[in-house]
């Protein structure tokens, strides 16, 4: 019970005998650290190989080589920033199986949509840190869900411990490129999420030129706000249709060579949806390379397309093998193709296939 306890408290079994498939990277590739000009980021840590955002999904990507490790940030009810991919914890914990909780789920209006759960929000980091991460693709991810119920939620805090120690015990500096998740949201509850972020980063040291840092977020508005207090990156998120939150310019309009230009003022890097750099055919094969890598790097800004993984439902597909949906297909293949476009780095579930497809690459 004693193991058991402390492998609830920090998630530290991820490098304990990974149930990984022949795509993992061997030790050589994983802990010789091929660097070349693109840099692998981990995709809510190692998210194809244990539930997101826990400490154990992101010690894992760093084992695999990942540069970067991304933790989304939300806000509890005591303002406090935890690792999750949205503030509705429905999907990605056992608060559904828990009666405790079973009058604290609701409906709001998120970033213009209604959407029901439980929200973090409601929850004390107390309260929290009761429940357990689950794996939010289970159809997909089977494996996954043998960890169901092991981890917690960890805070930001939490995860720059791990990231400090990593980076002594594998002998290079981690980076971390948080998220805020729907800042707007948050602002409006009065849970602001910049002020406690750039906070913990000053804590660590790591709000400082040269550290290897960025911030993200899909709302042009918050990275704009926190210009002049953040000393790191700024990397400005689009999806391949609509528009920020509460944003009358379009994703499609910031992506032209002028919005690139007029985004240079305030971000150092674009994330697009892979898509916007490489489209798919009206068959759903992979097409020709889009401008944007070319246009992005004439402004300035590098870029860092999302998100890579390797089940076949994924891929485009000429690079999809089998008929399984959750079968891997040609992922390397994919990742070296997006590699040739020139992009400065890429987010993947599955980061030892990142390093991989860039040793091969390069």
């Amino acid at each position: 019970m004693a193991d058991r306890r402390q492998v609830l408290r920090m998630g530290a079994v991820a490098a304990a005998a990974p149930a990984l498939t022949a795509a993992v990277a061997t030790p050589a590739l994983a802990h010789g650290h091929d660097r070349a000009s693109s840099e692998v980021f981990g995709h809510r840590g190692a998210s194809g190989y244990r539930p997101e955002h826990t400490l154990a999904s992101y010690e894992l990507a760093a084992r695999l080589g990942a540069d970067y490790l991304e933790p989304d940030l939300v806000s509890t009810k005591d303002h406090v920033l935890v690792c999750r991919h949205e503030p509705e914890i429905g999907g990605t914990t056992d608060v559904a199986s828990r009666p405790e909780f079973a009058n604290r789920k609701k409906s709001v209006l998120l970033d213009g949509v209604s959407v029901t759960g439980w929200w973090t929000e409601d929850f004390t980091l107390a309260e929290l840190k009761t429940l357990r991460a689950v794996e939010r693709l289970p159809a997909v991810r089977q494996r996954n869900t043998l960890y169901n119920g092991l981890f917690q939620v960890p805070t930001f805090t939490e995860m720059l411990e791990l990231r400090a120690k990593l980076s002594k015990e594998l002998g290079r500096d981690l980076g971390v490129i948080p998220e805020t998740k729907h800042p707007t949201y948050h602002r409006r509850l009065g849970m602001e999420l910049e002020t406690p972020l750039l906070r913990t980063l000053e804590r660590f040291g790591l709000n400082k030129r040269g550290a290897k840092v960025w911030i993200q977020s899909f709302e042009a508005a918050n990275l704009r706000a926190i210009r002049g207090q953040a000393r790191v990156n700024l990397v400005f998120l689009t999806s391949a249709a609509g528009s920020p939150f509460n944003d009358t310019t379009t994703y499609a309009q910031y992506l032209t060579p002028a919005g690139l230009k007029e985004l240079s003022r305030y971000a150092d890097g674009i994330g697009p949806d892979k898509a916007q750099v490489i489209p798919r055919k009206a068959d759903n094969t992979l097409g020709t390379p889009t401008s944007l890598v070319k246009d992005a790097h004439a402004a300035g800004l590098k870029v860092i397309p999302y998100t890579f993984r390797a089940e076949n439902q994924f891929l485009p597909a000429d690079y999809q093998v089998g008929t399984d949906p959750n079968a891997y297909g040609r992922a390397l293949d994919e990742q070296i193709t997006f590699l040739g476009t020139g992009i400065d780095g890429l987010f993947t579930d599955q980061a030892d296939i990142g390093v991989l497809a860039r040793k091969l690459r390069g």
